[in-house]
């Protein structure tokens, strides 16, 4: 449906001005989105971009009693709203976020990185993926329905509320009116609710109602505070660009769109373009900040002041000429360009408090050209990534030896199993943190594909009479690792063939997508079919998607490619990309299966003739698959020629690294080994 101007114009949406402190509430129905943000949205911004007004405590994220969310639903009928979106989002988009801002987790009990909770006053639902539908089935109390994003029977959120708006309306004649925090939705999912609820000119059958205040604050008492950890200097050995020079990259791409201004939210993103990194989100090397890049006037960087104190950082800022403000400032600065300068924002990328401050004719929506920069790794990122595989082949083949030996001896739980992995890691130079909490799943629990072992009813030991499946990594300073084996320590006649089957199915997967060939400008989802053949030609499949990107010593998770059934991501995968092959395969309640490698895209020599270049893998993880899970006949001689081929590169790269004779180096002998093929 096609939305004209005026049409948005007549859209009312409610701002509501409520403190915890105050008696009273200020109610302004306005007319424009423009409107909302250049009257109110400095106001907001200066109440909700504060980290002096949060409680230090921390929290634990379990369940929280019905008591709180009455208290919540209390919250909602004062305001005179019908429901309240409470997303997994910071103000910066985050896939994973600092613990403040975990308030979908607190206020649902589900505490995945992915998932939305639209609570009502008589019901409460959460929205989330296939990775997750087991884990949200075990955390959600009685009070959540769980609904399974992505599936075609479940409504999309905007769907869902626009039905319910227009049953609603057409009942008493009152609009829906839908609470939000507008700091942690993103501009374009806004725009897409407030389409949602438009059936004609005459008839909007709901409201979005922008809150001062994010509501679960309201009831979240002891939140933890909001993280402020010093930025650190990324060294151009292993960024391989100067500061100076992606500015200047980005000020020609803004000549180029006739723009003046272009605004970064997304915090790898600005990481990316100042070579920074800090520690304000577990695993992920990133600081809570905003930035633009002015076409003549250069980059501003915003953030909390004890950010930027150090002398090499202040140094690094002033080299690359990048001015130091203030976080809030960010809006008094948009709020401030002229009504004829054009500004480049990615709504999808930028919450709706940021990108609703300039209006629709002053605004360039567009992927910003960081993204594509981020992506294409130059070759010092590229060497940094190598090298971060090998010393965590060197790690993985430690941890692995000593964990075969251990659980002959005796069961080891899954958190000694990640706090293990993990000091092994952490012995290899430059190493700073996991790149993602390790998920460490013995038997049944291998099958929620996103686990976290916590002392509770779901920890496992291992022992010799269940798989483990470990998908773990690490942030060093010179690159981000990601790496999945399914692993079973007992004797190989001891597991079911239905294993061995699907075990088998699931390699022969990896190896398909491995050794794929396409032409460039391919699109990840045309070729994700491939790494699904062999499990799709037993009639089964996995829920999530084949592969992501990966940064380069910053987050795990990184686009715009993907490799997934997604047909709406067509963005091609390129050269010098790097992304997961990681086909799987789960048994609620049994067991899971995952082989997971990072590959690098590269181009082949194009052939005498050709006007299309043509694209492969090339695998950079060093790391042993487990052979004895194999059932050789299902395999053909090329895949087990590929199997020989990769022990034998993981052997050369990572054997001599290894001291001559210890016990890692045997295990890892033994395991690259050349495979058995009369078994």
């Amino acid at each position: 449906m096609y939305i004209t101007p005026a049409l948005i114009a007549t859209i009312s949406i409610l701002i509501h001005f409520t403190t915890s402190n105050c008696c009273f509430g200020l109610k302004v129905a306005l007319f424009s989105t423009a409107g909302i943000t250049r009257r109110n949205i400095e106001s907001l911004s200066k109440r909700r971009m504060s980290t002096t007004t949060i409680s230090s405590s921390t929290t634990e994220k379990a369940t929280v009693s019905s008591s709180v969310l009455n208290e919540f639903r209390s919250k909602l009928s004062s305001l005179g709203l019908d429901a309240y979106l409470i997303p997994s989002d910071d103000p910066h988009l985050s896939e994973y976020v600092a613990s403040a801002y975990g308030r979908r987790a607190y206020i649902s009990g589900f505490d995945g990185s992915a998932g939305t909770a639209l609570v009502f006053d008589n019901s409460a639902y959460l929205w989330t993926d296939s990775r997750y539908f087991n884990q949200a089935n075990q955390q959600l109390g009685s009070d959540w329905k769980l609904m399974k994003d992505r599936l075609v029977e479940t409504p999309t959120i905007p769907k869902f509320l626009a039905d319910k708006a227009l049953a609603k309306y057409e009942k008493d004649g009152i609009p829906l009116k839908v609470g939000i925090d507008p700091f942690v939705h993103s501009n374009s999912f806004v725009k897409e609710l407030q389409e949602g609820f438009i059936v004609s000119e005459e008839k909007v059958v709901g409201e979005v109602v922008s809150l001062e205040n994010n509501l679960v604050d309201e009831v979240w008492n002891d939140r933890p505070a909001l993280p402020s950890s010093p930025f650190r200097v990324h060294p151009l050995k292993y960024a391989g660009m100067s500061v100076a020079d992606k500015i200047s990259l980005v000020q020609e791409k803004l000549r180029k769109e006739k723009a003046v201004l272009l605004v970064f939210s997304a915090l790898d993103d600005i990481a990316y373009l100042f070579n920074v990194r800090a520690n304000d989100i577990d695993c992920n090397p990133v600081g809570l900040s905003y930035a633009t890049v002015h076409i003549e006037k250069g980059a501003t960087l915003y953030c909390n002041p004890d950010k930027v104190t150090s002398a090499d950082v202040m140094k690094h800022f002033t080299d690359a000429s990048v001015q130091i403000a203030p976080y809030d400032q960010i809006i008094e600065d948009l709020k401030g360009i002229p009504s004829k300068e054009k500004v480049w924002i990615d709504c999808n990328k930028t919450n709706f408090a940021i990108a609703s401050l300039m209006p629709k004719k002053q605004l360039l929506d567009k992927t910003n050209p960081i993204v594509y920069m981020k992506a294409c790794k130059n070759e010092a990122e590229l060497e940094g990534m190598r090298l971060a595989h090998l010393v965590d082949g060197i790690a993985m083949a430690k941890f692995i030896s000593w964990l075969e030996e251990e659980v002959q001896k005796r069961p080891v739980d899954e958190m000694e199993i990640h706090e293990k992995l993990t000091a092994e890691r952490a012995k290899q130079p430059g190493f700073f943190e996991p790149s993602f909490p390790t998920i460490a799943g013995v038997g049944s629990n291998g099958a929620i594909i996103h686990y976290c072992a916590k002392n509770d009813s779901l920890l496992k030991k291992l022992d010799l009479t269940q798989p483990i499946l470990i998908d773990s990594g690490g942030q060093f300073e010179y690159g981000t690792t990601d790496v999945t084996r399914t692993w079973f320590f007992g004797s190989p006649s001891d597991i079911s063939h239905e294993f061995k089957d699907m075990y088998t199915a699931v390699l022969k997967c990896n190896i398909m997508l491995d050794t794929s060939i396409f032409p460039e400008n391919t699109a990840g989802c045309a070729i994700d079919a491939f790494a699904r053949r062999h499990l799709w030609l037993k009639q089964r499949d996995y829920g999530h998607g084949t592969g992501h990107g990966v940064g380069a010593a910053l987050n795990v998770h990184e686009g715009p490619m993907s490799i997934s059934p997604r047909f709406k991501n067509l963005e091609p995968l390129k050269p010098n990309h790097i992304v997961s092959n990681e086909p799987g395969f789960y048994l609620d309640g049994k067991y899971g299966i995952r082989i997971e490698n990072l590959c690098e895209v590269v181009s082949l020599d194009r052939k005498e003739g050709d006007d299309k270049s043509f694209l492969k893998f090339q695998k950079i993880t060093l790391i042993p698959i487990q052979k004895d899970l194999i059932l050789i006949e299902e395999m053909s001689q090329e895949e087990l020629d590929w199997l020989d081929e990769y022990h034998l590169d993981v052997w050369q790269k990572v054997g001599p690294q290894l001291e001559d004779g210890s016990k890692e180096k045997q295990w890892l002998q033994r395991m690259c080994s050349k495979i058995d093929r009369k078994q």
